[in-house]
């Protein structure tokens, strides 16, 4: 049994509860002055019910750390095939490989490792599927789409550092990270500007035709 079933079962389990009480008390319609019916009647409308609810968002909060979620969106299509190309060499492609991050590559690369990291997150995803749906991206042909889209905000130099922390000897000993190592810190030299580590991602505008400007 996968932790998806699981996390299924116990959002599940509540609910079908829930459902008995309430089917109970429309049945045998007990007297409401009873402690009994009053405290079924708590766990079937407040208790159980809440349960359910918890479950069932946290579990969804984790399916949007997917990349299958990523993926929902057509105009991302470029962008997840660059980071699931098996022979990639984009930095996008290098790390979801990693077995460490799996089908959570985009998550762990675009998360805020603030203290209130994942809500912030979540909050500019939502802002994505806004842009998505309100401002035409989900009409818009691939080609227009690839030339429109770019990070919100400059990739900070702290999420690469969750990982790759600079104090180590086998990335202070590489003569170009020692030239730029406080720099790298301080976020003056960014690990993916072009003679670093070059762009996340290996997506490119297409070629502009014979007369655009």
């Amino acid at each position: 049994m996968t932790p998806d079933h699981l996390v299924a079962g116990a959002a599940l389990v509540p609910a079908v509860l829930a459902a008995g009480i309430l089917v109970w008390f429309l049945v045998r319609k007990p007297s409401l002055h009873a402690r009994a019916t009053v405290i079924a009647l708590l766990f079937g409308l407040g208790v159980f019910p809440i349960g359910t609810a918890t479950v069932g968002n946290l579990h969804g909060f984790e399916a949007t750390k997917k990349v299958e979620f990523c993926n929902g969106c057509h105009v991302m299509e470029p962008w997840i095939a660059d980071a699931r190309d098996p022979e990639g060499t984009s930095l996008a492609s290098l790390h979801s490989r990693n077995v460490h991050v799996g089908e959570q590559a985009c998550y762990s690369c675009h998360a805020d490792y603030s203290m209130y990291g994942t809500l912030l997150t979540k909050q500019q995803g939502t802002k994505h599927m806004w842009m998505y749906w309100a401002e035409g991206y989900h009409g818009m042909e691939m080609g227009e789409a690839i030339s429109k889209i770019e990070i919100a905000k400059p990739f900070p130099n702290s999420t690469c550092m969750q990982c790759h922390s600079t104090k180590l000897p086998g990335w202070s000993d590489e003569p170009e990270h020692g030239a730029v190592a406080e720099d790298v810190r301080a976020g003056a030299t960014s690990c993916a500007a072009a003679g670093c580590h070059g762009p996340a991602h290996g997506v490119k505008p297409p070629p502009k035709e014979e007369g655009e400007g």
